[in-house]
């Protein structure tokens, strides 16, 4: 079944890098209280979040934000332990169903709170590579200069999308304002250094799905979802080539990619943007995390949403007639969604 859905709302926090105090449910409660006010909807068709229980220590954390959301009446909510892109993909294929016209998309996450790169490594194979407790950056260190080596780059071609991605956050007032890298700091894990490295990051952001008449009824200019695809590679890193993203590249071609002008990738090192560029075919006409990515804002289970909901306001606000949202989940670049929004829906 074909039906025009599109993004019809966005709305994010102020991203902070340092714990503000707030619960998860506190966070998220001005995010969904504004986004009903944008809307005029109370009650959504249907309802889903992405978030991480391992974030807030305890099972069902997912559970407390719907206090926010209003859970009473019973309401139709579903949630996936993943960024919150994903929770987008299942609202799109829910709303395809033909027997609602809105869907709420949320995610949040407060990465302050634990040591994001020990959770990370829970995502391992639990038998061969978890046990050797290799942490997130270490692993992208390694992709990293696998993607040095392999295509002739440097590590100041590194160090200028860092550059580029701090100078557009400052820009941005929900992203984090970081200063220029310091070309003199020392290594992370190398080649990466502290700049090349998504910031700890606490946030939420919200979306709203509208189909058809409701869409249009809802927005003056509608961010119609005219490809949408997500692709996985193996989970084990030592099983592809880690220098290129396959999942990446065929979801872009899934999802028509070509002729894009801006392009919100979910890159969390630097040198992830390099890798999605060639993989998603983007040339240098194509204008590239103008928010500031996720190095300048990188609130965990809720990035991915921010990139397709960043994307989106170039349709609302008519600066851009086609667009791409991306979403990353899992080891270096292990599974990629890519979401491709128009002005105008495909007829």
């Amino acid at each position: 079944m074909s039906r025009d859905i599109a993004v019809v709302a966005f709305v994010q926090t102020k991203h902070t890098a340092e714990d503000a105090g707030l619960t998860e449910p506190e966070l998220l409660a001005p995010v969904i209280a504004e986004i009903k006010e944008r809307t005029g909807i109370d009650r959504f068709g249907f309802t889903c979040s992405g978030s991480c229980d391992y974030l807030e220590g305890k099972p069902f954390a997912f559970v407390s934000a719907l206090d926010p959301v209003g859970a009473w009446p019973p309401i139709s909510e579903s949630h996936v332990e993943m960024d919150a892109a994903w929770a987008l993909y299942e609202a799109y294929v829910r709303l395809l169903h033909d027997d609602i016209d809105t869907a709420l998309v949320y995610g949040f996450g407060k990465s302050s709170q634990t040591d994001v790169r020990k959770v990370m490594t829970f995502q391992l194979d639990p038998y061969y590579l978890a046990p050797l407790g290799p942490d997130q950056v270490s692993l992208a260190a390694l992709q990293a200069r696998a993607y040095l080596e392999r295509a002739g780059a440097k590590e100041d071609d590194l160090r200028a999308v860092a550059a580029r991605s701090r100078a557009a956050g400052r820009e941005n007032p929900y992203a984090l304002h970081l200063e220029d890298p310091d070309p003199s700091a020392g290594y992370e894990v190398a080649p990466l250094r502290p700049y090349d490295v998504a910031p700890i990051t606490d946030g939420a952001a919200a979306i709203v799905l509208a189909a058809g008449d409701k869409a249009r009824e809802l927005c003056e200019r509608p961010a119609w979802i005219t490809g949408i695809d997500h692709r996985a590679d193996p989970h084990s890193p030592g099983a592809r080539d880690l220098s290129r993203s396959e999942s990446a590249r065929i979801a872009g071609e899934r999802a028509g990619a070509a002729g894009v002008e801006v392009a919100e990738l979910h890159a969390q090192f630097s040198h992830e943007e390099l890798i999605l560029r060639e993989a998603l075919k983007l040339g240098e006409d194509v204008l590239v995390n103008p928010s500031g990515g996720a190095l300048s804002a990188n609130p965990v289970m809720a990035a991915g949403l921010i990139r397709i909901g960043e994307a989106a306001a170039r349709i609302h606000d008519g600066s851009a007639g086609k667009v791409l949202g991306h979403a990353s989940s899992g080891p270096c670049l292990q599974q990629n969604l890519v979401c491709v929004m128009e002005g105008e829906p495909r007829g």
